[in-house]
């Protein structure tokens, strides 16, 4: 059985030195584990047939078994039961890079990375050039550059979604559209996985029009650049909840519709830790309400006992009420629960609130989210520090209560139904239209798998050039690019690319809300994607786009 140390040898050896990505590596881990390789050395020693059993690639099988080969030779394997050898002293750059990965235990489980890594690991080049964009052109077929698309649009539309969630989902849009294009041009027969019942009971979210079948990352707790806890600008008595009492003289110049305590009356405020993003400061409350009337005072009240709260630049509000028991329909107008929300100017905040609450199942409680602006736009990234830190004061009170926080706006995979599908089959081989993975024996589209895909997608058209008879053709001679260069030329592309798409959706998230939003993304796609043959001739096809058609879908002042 092979030791934590091989274990740790042979991972360190995929990522750092063969750079295959971290979920990739631990699958292939696991598939030379099932044939009894579990170490650099055994692998180096196995016949390349064996090695080829595991890795399903010819070509990455033989590569792996010359760099294990290698490896041994140069004798920079620590102690391993096979050999009995102890690591001897190095600097090398494998080793400096190993000695700032944190320790993971694969006796206990697959190999993780924390939030901050991972996330890292998948961050996308984005230039927001303008002038550049638009002298831009690329070459690509249509899947890709959905999954461009999908991949900006949830930044807006999802906001609180990591960006490996968001490239999971992105890529479970393009595997459900190349799957019902290749069904309309007669490349595949058949019902898919979801019309025969796959992914019944999971939660679903849409993107671009499509209903994606999800899988909750339960315990994925992922920020971005923020500030947790910051004291900018909430006081000392503000880091947890807070113990409000109204005496009568503050409650004496209220005038008699106003909802009014009794001097004795105790008001409790759960309160979130503040969060703190490049100068802006948002922090929420959450207190228990029982009639529409109390809103204003309980909103004075707050105002009177933390007057710093003045000072914010938004305090926007939202309430949830259940109709009293035995309350008539004429005193509420109807039976239904009662919701009101205010943004004070932060566009949205209300609707956001509301959401949130709904989510939480949170009734009978009224929520201020204040915000302090800092003078630097915040883009989608204001969506998420919202939904933080009023899920922070919710849950707060919720536990204060006694109640059961139900989860909200948590972070997801794209489950892979047809990979889902082909294993309950047995044929043990995943989708066709997507990379997979493997989370608790469900297949979800990878989130590397997705990056590597766009990276690879936008090549630069070649240049057209006058033909023999004067004509036109798009074959030229130039200095032959070596792989790096041309890949290096490609995530160039992407940057351009997904900068272009940026610009595009900022330019309209403040003036439409998440659904509208989602339902233009695919008619913008549609308006821009390359032109290709109809029928079979065409799938898989590339075309050339000019990014300035995508900058062209910008919205102008005072435009719709």
């Amino acid at each position: 059985m092979a030791s934590q140390q091989d274990l740790q040898e042979l991972l360190r050896l995929l990522t750092v030195a063969r750079k295959v990505p971290m979920m990739q590596a631990m699958a292939q881990i696991k598939s030379l584990q099932a044939v009894e390789l579990r170490s650099i050395r055994q692998i180096s020693e196995a016949p390349l047939a064996t090695v080829q059993t595991a890795i399903n690639d010819e070509k990455a099988a033989k590569a792996l078994h010359s760099a294990c080969k290698a490896a041994v030779k140069r004798g920079d394997l620590g102690n391993s039961t096979t050999s009995g050898t102890k690591r001897p002293a190095s600097t090398s750059d494998n080793t400096a890079a190993s000695s700032k990965r944190p320790k993971q235990d694969f006796t206990s489980g697959p190999v993780e990375m924390t939030p901050q890594e991972l996330e890292s690991s998948l961050e996308l080049p984005v230039n927001t050039d303008q002038e550049l964009i638009s002298q831009t052109a690329i070459e690509t077929n249509r899947a890709p550059l959905v999954l461009a698309f999908a991949v900006e649009l949830l930044r807006h539309t999802m906001p609180e979604q990591p960006l490996s969630s968001r490239l999971s989902l992105s890529q479970a849009v393009v595997s459900a559209n190349s799957r019902t294009k290749a069904v309309s041009i007669g490349l595949e027969k058949g019902p898919s996985a979801e019309q025969e019942g796959f992914g019944e009971g999971q939660p679903r979210v849409r993107v671009m029009g499509r209903e994606i079948a999800v899988l909750k990352r339960s315990g994925y707790e992922w920020r971005g650049d923020e500030t947790v806890g910051s004291q900018v600008k909430a006081t000392q008595s503000d880091k947890t909840q807070q113990t409000e009492t109204q005496s009568s003289a503050s409650t004496s110049t209220l005038t008699a519709s106003y909802y009014t305590p009794t001097q004795t009356q105790t008001q409790i405020w759960s309160t979130s830790s503040p969060i703190t993003l490049r100068s802006s400061t948002f922090v929420a409350r959450a207190t228990a309400i029982s009639s529409p009337s109390e809103r204003k005072f309980l909103l004075q009240s707050l105002l009177a006992s933390q007057p710093n709260l003045k000072s914010a630049t938004h305090n926007a509000w939202a309430y949830r009420l259940r109709p009293p028991e035995g309350s008539r329909a004429s005193a509420w107008g109807s039976l239904m629960i009662r919701e009101e929300s205010f943004d004070d100017g932060e566009t949205g905040a209300g609707d956001l609130l509301l959401k949130i609450m709904r989510e939480l199942n949170t009734v009978n409680t009224l929520v201020v989210m204040s915000r302090w602006y800092g003078g630097i736009m915040l883009g989608p990234d204001r969506w998420r520090l919202m939904r933080n830190v009023v899920t922070d004061a919710l849950g707060q009170r919720l536990r204060k209560a006694g109640g059961e926080v139900q989860l909200g706006g948590e972070a997801v995979w794209g489950l892979d139904l047809e990979a889902v599908r082909n294993k309950s089959s047995g044929s043990g081989t995943g989708s066709k239209y997507g990379g997979i993975t493997s989370v608790v024996g469900t297949s979800i589209h990878s989130p590397q798998g997705a990056r590597t895909y766009l990276l690879k997608s936008f090549a630069t058209p070649s240049p057209p050039t006058k033909g023999t008879e004067g004509k036109e053709t798009t074959h030229t001679k130039k200095r032959k690019q070596t792989l790096k260069e041309i890949d290096a030329e490609k995530e160039d592309n992407l940057g351009l690319l997904l900068g272009a798409l940026r610009i595009v959706f900022d330019s309209w998230a403040d003036h439409l809300d998440p659904a509208e939003l989602d339902r233009r993304a695919w008619a913008w796609y549609v308006a821009v994607r390359p032109d290709v043959e109809h029928g079979p001739g065409g799938w898989g096809a590339k075309g050339v786009l000019r990014l300035q058609s995508i900058l062209d879908l910008k919205r102008r002042e005072g435009g719709t």
